[in-house]
């Protein structure tokens, strides 16, 4: 079986709104599941492929914050 985790995972928010896929993430957060990371990482790149680079230095500077405190 041929599964693309990508195209699967787009497939599944194509047409949502900001409330849905606000919902989306948060639940994927909130489950704590480890399945649920992928999809995260998808959007995630999505989000990244389409930003500026003062987007992406701003999430920089807060991942590096974040980690900071590990």
């Amino acid at each position: 079986m041929d599964l693309n985790l990508r195209q699967a995972v787009k497939n599944n928010v194509a047409g949502h709104d900001e409330e849905q896929l606000e919902a989306t993430i948060s639940e994927a957060i909130q489950s704590g599941e480890e399945k649920m990371l992928p999809g995260l990482g998808v959007l995630f790149e999505m989000y990244w492929q389409e930003a500026s680079n003062d987007e992406k230095e701003a999430v920089l500077n807060k991942l590096e914050e974040e980690v900071g405190k590990l």
